[in-house]
């Protein structure tokens, strides 16, 4: 018997859009609107962080981040990440999507707390604590990435599954503009009360010491949206598509989603014990079976979340680098270090709010039209030229003038990618996979892209130092400089361009038929699957 045939999954499939879609979209979606506002954050108080903790009274430069805790400070909650994706994953299609959905959220809690809570008797004692803290608070946000997305997947009907997961991913982009405004008016208010002076003019009294209390309210700000919906996570059922087809609860799927849809639901027992004996869908992740129909599409979605989030957390993770680069913010030396904040606060939010923001909505609005796979091409080669374009005439972009031109152009890269492949590299993981390795697979497809995000946050602080001395941050060695890691960031998202054809196109399919759930016997629904471009059945 095919999993077509059973009632709830239908009527989910079928169901007009009603309020418990969006009640989901704003349950899972503050989830990432936290993850988002915590792992961003980190980057605009990196450098109050250095003038703090590591001021050298005989430098004529402001103190900063050795390289190894820079990179420390920077990667280790993505470390954590990509921890977190595997292990939740895997529970999550163990235990149940709800089970494991709070421990995340608490997780995160927990730890937005405690990093902005790390204090020591040096400075290493402090940064030791704060990576600590960081690590586990990026292992309950690797968590939320496969539950978040195998949960709205589930739930949603699949004439517009691929908006209502886009719109949980979308609040990403919220947190990161959040993530600049709070930081803003907790600088502003700070550098009202404290007016110093720059660093050229009184090095020691240029950094108060209030100033410590900012970056730890900062951090621990991000505990509040996850606290708030603590409650409503709990209060969601389990997915019906878990219940049914790996449970096999055929009573409690048809209670909950009668309760969901509020229409009446038969149980269908027998239907789902016949599907739960059925043996061309009992393979599991290392078999032969799951090579010869998924494996190819594994490879396609790790691959090109790892090339995306090379990219993406480059650009996201070192903004504040980037812009002293090109001169669009002032020298360290001319300000303060509440001022310094504020500024590099004000550059990330303007970035956020006219690319990043926009171009997570533009994918809401069309993915369910024009597909992910037109939309991940169309935005790997718009990255890709864009980041050409800041590149090949870098030295144009840095002259003065010019600083405005490349904002534009950078602003662009990141409105791309979100009307691009870091939406649908989120989405469509959740889709095309079989409902009991469904978040494994997203886990291990986010983990890849996370390896990829660690490549660019330890790779590009290194890379991206400039081979003068007179130029390059204190105690880095030569790099390649910026104009070379755009080069090389370039070339990730042409590579990710090419994988991208590895992946099928789930548009307006169910998930049993994009899965191959409903296969009765071996190879009977190649029908179906006839729109995957790619991969021979």
């Amino acid at each position: 018997m095919a999993v077509r045939d059973l009632q709830v999954l239908n009527k989910l499939d079928l169901a007009k859009t009603q309020l418990y879609h969006f009640k989901a979209i704003v349950i899972a979606g503050m989830g990432f609107f936290t993850d988002a506002y915590d792992l961003f954050c980190i980057s605009l108080v990196t450098k109050l962080l250095g003038r703090i903790y590591y001021f050298d009274p005989n430098s004529k430069t402001p103190g900063s981040l050795p390289p190894n805790v820079s990179a420390a400070v920077n990667g280790v909650a993505l470390c954590g990440t990509l921890a977190g994706q595997l292990f939740f994953g895997w529970l999550g299609d163990k235990m149940g999507r709800k089970k494991v959905y709070g421990m995340t959220l608490m997780l995160m809690v927990i730890c937005s707390i405690a990093s902005g809570l790390s204090f020591g008797q040096t400075a290493k004692g402090v940064m030791a604590i704060l990576c600590f803290f960081r690590f586990w608070l990026g292992f309950g946000i690797g968590g939320d990435y496969p539950l978040s997305a195998t949960i709205m997947s589930e739930y949603a009907n699949k004439k517009t599954r691929g908006a209502f997961i886009a719109a949980v991913f979308a609040m990403q982009g919220f947190g990161n503009l959040t993530g600049g405004i709070v930081t803003l008016i907790i600088s502003a208010g700070f550098k009202s009360k404290y007016d110093v002076h720059n660093y050229k003019d009184n090095p020691a009294g240029s950094t108060v010491p209030e100033a410590d209390f900012v970056w730890r309210i900062i951090l621990m700000f991000g505990s509040a949206p996850a606290l708030l919906t603590y409650y409503w996570r709990m209060k969601m059922p389990e997915t019906a598509r878990y219940t049914a087809l790996v449970a096999h609860n055929a009573k409690q799927a048809a209670s909950d989603m009668s309760k969901v849809l509020q229409v009446e639901i038969e149980e269908e027992q027998e239907k789902v014990a016949e599907v739960a004996t059925t043996q061309t869908n009992s393979f599991g992740l290392f078999s032969k079976e799951f090579v010869r129909r998924h494996g190819l599409h594994l490879v396609g979605t790790m691959t090109t979340w790892f090339f995306l989030d090379i990219a993406f957390y480059s650009q996201n993770l070192f903004q504040k680098d980037i812009f002293t680069a090109i001169g669009w913010l002032p020298e360290a030396v001319t300000m303060n270090a509440l001022e310094e904040v504020y500024k590099v606060a004000r550059a990330q939010t303007l970035i956020a709010l006219c690319g990043t923001v926009p171009g997570y909505w533009f994918t809401v609005a069309l993915i369910d039209t024009i597909g992910r796979f037109a939309i991940q091409l169309m935005g790997f080669a718009m990255m890709a030229a864009f980041l050409l374009g800041l590149s090949i005439p870098y030295h144009h972009w840095t002259t003065e003038g010019n600083h405005i031109g490349f904002v534009v152009m950078y602003a662009f890269t990141f409105f791309f990618a979100n009307f691009g492949p870091n939406s649908t590299t989120f989405i469509v993981p959740a889709e095309i996979f079989p409902a009991r390795l469904r978040s494994t697979c997203h886990g291990i497809s986010a983990a890849a892209g996370k390896a990829g995000a660690i490549v660019g946050a330890f790779g590009f602080l290194y890379a991206a130092q400039d081979k003068d001395p007179a130029k390059r941050d204190k105690g880095y060695p030569a790099g390649i400089g910026i104009r070379n890691s755009l080069f090389a960031l370039a070339a990730c998202c042409v590579l990710g361009f090419f994988f991208t054809f590895l992946v099928p196109e789930p548009k307006g399919m169910s998930l049993e038929d994009m899965s191959r759930e409903n296969d009765d016997e071996e190879g009977q629904n190649t029908a179906a699957i006839g729109i995957d471009r790619t991969v021979p059945v």
